[in-house]
């Protein structure tokens, strides 16, 4: 091979948007995700800005009560279902599960496209939606409001949601026979990251969660243009039917944003306290368990909707059992981490943050599978906060972890390291900042979706949006020094952080077809070498 076919990677092998948009190279695919959902992000983002605005002052002087309704509404469609959601799987899953499965790409690569270009679809509609006027039903679209009384871009808002479903299931789908039919030999079930092994639960979760809420979509679209009685009381529905509809994939859609930032975890604590994982088939079964337990808690988000007490007692259970799956990831990476020869560069600072916030979220979480706590605390600012210390706090730390990990495989280049742990500092301080104060503000009693409040609520809120403020500060300080890296950066080696996996063994960034000749596993999932224990 010459020099000049040596230098040859994804990146610089054709020049070119057509060579971009027609591409079937999973890492060029994962790139195009990249730009569309920091994109949807800056804008979820923006509203989330608005909203800290608004409730600066008691009074709601920024906005009309009908905006604010549309601004909360658009801040939660688009930073459920076109950041949170698709992040991680589709940007580090798409350009490094056939890298650590050691595959040439994906089983399906054109369906791999054509995923990105519903999910632009989707988004376009979505953006449609809000500049037309926006959507004012909140994020879960609650029937019969949505059916019947709102004259806002519902059905538009929901064809974007519906589109955006079938963009995951195929990413779903393309990762499920991509991991069963194309592991490098010698990669057996047991010796796969436990990238993978989450990455596989979540891909489950999508596949038969997401058909649901593109159903339930369909019959509220059905219900407002044909005046179906399907959730209209009046009609002769049932609106709880459509509660159940929507959490039926709405609560394990919780595990489809979280399950990828455990996966992402797992591989920091093992890189950078150089040990293998404690308990690695108790961690990749508990993904598992996530995902089927995941399916059978949604009704612990209608405790305070007349729903039996029977049934309000079963599912109190069950959401304080899928808690134990959970537990053992959390357990196990402080076993890794204990005796560890620990680094603190920026993705373990990150995965750092990724425990602290998802150990609070999910502790809250069980106060509120509690009946008597949840009655006393639904629909108040404390909901909010525990949902964004899992959704945002665990899944952004995780999917920013990652992008710290593989950022010089992705790119080839180094990013500035000091810059790079101040903003994981900034962003955790900001993070808490924001949200702890809204715990109180629940506890204490102020509604959520409200835009104006007591005039005691006023300190705790000025802190929020302190803390939101010093958030935003603190995610776009990583915008800047990734795009200053692509030019400026230093080149960075092909396992710069001496780690283990199939993906360190090509070089940075990689070639078009992942790896020069077929590589052959012949060790367990992170084989570091194990230190002899100390004689007393």
């Amino acid at each position: 091979m010459n020099e000049q076919d040596s230098k040859k990677n994804y990146l610089n092998v054709a020049y070119g948007v057509k060579s971009w948009l027609l591409t079937t190279d999973h890492k060029r695919i994962a790139l195009l995700y990249l730009i569309s959902v920091t994109f949807f992000f800056a804008i979820g983002g923006l509203f989330a800005t608005l909203i800290r605005l608004e409730l600066l002052t008691p009074q709601g002087d920024l906005f009309q009560s009908e905006n604010y309704n549309k601004v909360f509404t658009m801040h939660g469609v688009i930073m459920v279902f076109l950041f949170l959601i698709p992040a991680i799987p589709s940007v580090l899953g798409n350009f490094l599960i056939p890298l650590m499965l050691g595959a040439r790409d994906l089983a399906l690569p054109r369906i791999n496209l054509l995923s990105w270009y519903l999910y632009i679809t989707g988004g376009l509609f979505t953006i449609y939606a809000m500049a037309s006027g926006g959507v004012d039903t909140g994020w879960t679209f609650y029937t019969p409001y949505s059916t019947s009384f709102s004259n806002t871009h519902v059905i538009a808002t929901g064809l974007g949601v519906f589109i955006i479903g079938f963009s995951s299931i195929l990413t779903g789908l393309n990762f499920i026979v991509t991991i069963h039919k194309m592991r490098a030999p010698g990669l057996s079930w047991f010796r796969l990251p436990l990238f993978i092994w989450s990455h596989y639960a979540t891909s489950i979760i999508i596949m038969l969660g997401t058909p649901v809420i593109a159903i339930t979509i369909l019959l509220v679209a059905a219900e407002r243009t044909l005046h179906l009685g399907i959730f209209d009381p009046k009609l002769g529905g049932d609106p709880l039917l459509f509660q159940h509809l929507f959490w039926f994939y709405s609560h394990p859609a919780v595990y489809i944003m979280i399950l990828p930032a455990m996966g992402v975890v797992s591989e920091l604590v093992a890189t950078f306290s150089r040990k293998r994982i404690y308990g690695y088939q108790f961690v990749a079964y508990s993904s598992i368990a996530i995902a089927v337990l995941g399916f059978l808690v949604w009704a612990h988000h209608m405790f305070a909707t007349g729903i039996s007490v029977y049934a309000a007692m079963i599912f109190s259970v069950l959401s304080f059992l899928v808690a134990i799956p959970s537990a053992v990831k959390v357990f196990n990476w402080t076993a890794t981490l204990h005796k560890g020869s620990i680094s603190y560069d920026t993705p373990m600072l990150y995965a750092f943050g990724f425990i602290g916030l998802f150990t609070v979220g999910g502790l809250t979480g069980l106060f509120l599978a509690s009946l008597g706590v949840d009655l006393h605390v639904t629909d108040t600012y404390f909901i909010v906060a525990h949902f964004h210390y899992i959704m945002v706090g665990g899944t952004i730390m995780g999917y920013m972890g990652g992008l710290h990990y593989w950022w010089p495989k992705i790119s080839g280049k180094k990013y500035p390291e000091g810059w790079a742990r101040f903003a994981a500092l900034v962003i955790f301080i900001g993070f808490n900042l924001t949200f702890f104060p809204q715990f109180i503000l629940g506890y204490l009693g102020m509604p959520r979706r409200y835009h104006f409040y007591p005039p005691e609520f006023q300190v705790l809120n000025v802190m929020s949006t302190a803390g939101a403020s010093i958030l935003a500060i603190g995610y776009l300080i990583p915008l800047v020094y990734f795009i200053w890296s692509m030019r400026y950066g230093q080149s960075a080696a092909a396992n710069p952080w001496n780690a283990k996996g199939l993906e360190w063994q090509t070089s940075s960034p990689p070639p078009t077809h992942n790896f020069l000749e077929q590589p052959v596993v012949t060790e367990e999932a992170y084989a570091y070498p194990q230190e002899e224990p100390h004689l007393v």
